[in-house]
């Protein structure tokens, strides 16, 4: 099985699938200025937040007035953080600092870049394709992003189109009114990044399958299909996500489905990925709870993060992902961390968490009455499964263990079952 999804396959062979109460708590708000020190004996924090970002603290452009709330909780006397919080988003179509400032403006208070993990931000584990010429897929600063994640040589969608006019035809405005002579100097692309929905889908899944199927040479023609493939990074596999409009809308997963279809009905074969990153993986909690552990020692807490509250509005990314990362933290706490698959990135510290509770939230895509809901339909079917291919489907791994209002509602609760009180 490709990338992470194989551990969701080994917690189902061995049983592990853990299933949460699913709690519809709606715990009553407060009114609260800032500073909710609770005196000089309040022990240092052992537990912290992976707060995601769209449909919980923002919906598109605007803040979403229970994060000011939530953040007057979270910020003591002295505007600085009682616990650790890292902002986990499955965007990707901007830069770590940018983020970092943009929820800074939004929030009223300093968010740090080394706070922000985005899609792709695990990409920087994988050191071994660094060096590689990579071709590069997204928008906004892909170039930056994909260099500030460690990546040297990458080609981009417009300079592969211009290398080799005849391979975009599908807008007409766009072909060369002459036949161009052809190139033979341009260097072999070695794989593939997806870093985020691109604009021009049509465009971006000809030119990916023209270097998939040339085996990175895409003015050449091979007699067969070379099989496996050059190796694939992505980022985002969330199929929906939701902004101002009333409706979820489409997500880099759909792209990716999209691919995956194409190549699958071409070649008659899978796509295969050498990384899938972006919530459910359990690489990005991983990642996530290293940066949470860094904050927590720059603060002088000297206590173990052992707790993880994960917040998030998308039962299939924050919930399931949540769930599976916690599920591998039973495992790895019983019977050792398990191996997540060969080609994968350099080894990070092990977990020293115990668990990942998940929150779910009814500020975004989640809504209790809605379509999105994870109830089961008309009938007693099960709703449609959302997830990404190389996931297993498994409604436990959807149910949060609390579901709550907003995001106030949550950090109140995560409070009160760690017995931290405001004043």
């Amino acid at each position: 099985m490709a990338a992470w999804g194989c551990v969701a396959a080994l917690g189902a062979a061995r049983g592990l699938y853990w299933r949460p109460a699913r709690a519809a708590a709606g715990l009553p708000g407060s009114s609260c200025r800032r500073g909710y020190a609770v005196g000089p004996a309040q022990s240092p924090p052992t537990f912290g937040f992976l707060l995601d970002i769209d449909g919980v603290l923002v919906r598109g452009h605007r803040v979403i007035p229970a994060a000011l709330e939530a953040f007057r909780r979270l910020m003591n006397s002295q505007g600085q953080l009682r616990v650790p919080v890292v902002f986990v988003t499955n965007a990707g179509n901007i830069l770590q600092h940018s983020k970092a400032q943009e929820l800074s403006a939004l929030l009223g208070c300093k968010v740090d870049a080394d706070q922000v993990i985005l899609s792709h931000s695990p990409m920087k584990l994988f050191s071994k394709y660094h060096e590689k010429r990579m071709l590069v897929s997204g928008q906004g600063p892909v170039v930056e992003n994909a260099r500030g994640l460690g990546f040297r040589n990458v080609v981009t969608m417009d300079e592969l189109r211009m290398a080799f006019p005849l391979l975009d035809m599908v807008d007409l405005e766009r072909r060369p009114k002459t036949t161009p002579l052809p190139r033979n100097d341009f260097p072999r692309i070695e794989g593939v990044l997806l870093l985020g929905e691109p604009v021009r889908w049509e465009t971006s899944l000809q030119l990916i399958m023209d270097v998939l199927l040339s085996n990175g040479s895409p003015g050449t023609s091979l007699a067969t299909v070379p099989y496996p493939h050059l190796p694939v990074l992505a980022s985002n596999m969330d199929l929906l996500w939701m902004a101002e409009a009333k409706m979820p809308r489409f997500g880099h997963g759909t792209f990716l489905l999209c691919l995956e279809t194409i190549y699958q009905k071409v070649t008659g074969k899978e796509l295969r990925y050498e990384g899938l990153m972006g919530k459910p993986s359990i690489l990005t909690y991983q990642y996530a709870e290293e940066l949470l552990r860094r904050q927590a020692e720059r603060r002088g807490w000297a206590a173990p993060i052992q707790k993880l509250y994960a917040v998030g509005d998308n039962p299939m990314s924050d919930v399931y992902g949540a769930n599976l990362f916690h599920q591998y933290l039973q495992k790895a706490t019983r019977d050792g961390a398990p191996e997540l698959g060969a080609g994968g990135p350099r080894q990070q510290r092990p977990s020293a968490s115990q668990s990942c509770i998940s929150i779910l939230v009814c500020t975004g895509v989640y809504n209790p009455r809605g379509p999105q809901s994870t109830e089961p339909v008309l009938g007693g079917e099960e709703p449609p499964f959302h997830g990404h291919r190389d996931f297993c489907f498994s409604s436990g791994l959807m149910e949060a263990s609390h579901v709550v209002k907003d995001v106030n509602e949550a950090v109140q609760l995560v409070f009160r079952k760690e017995g931290w009180a405001w004043e």
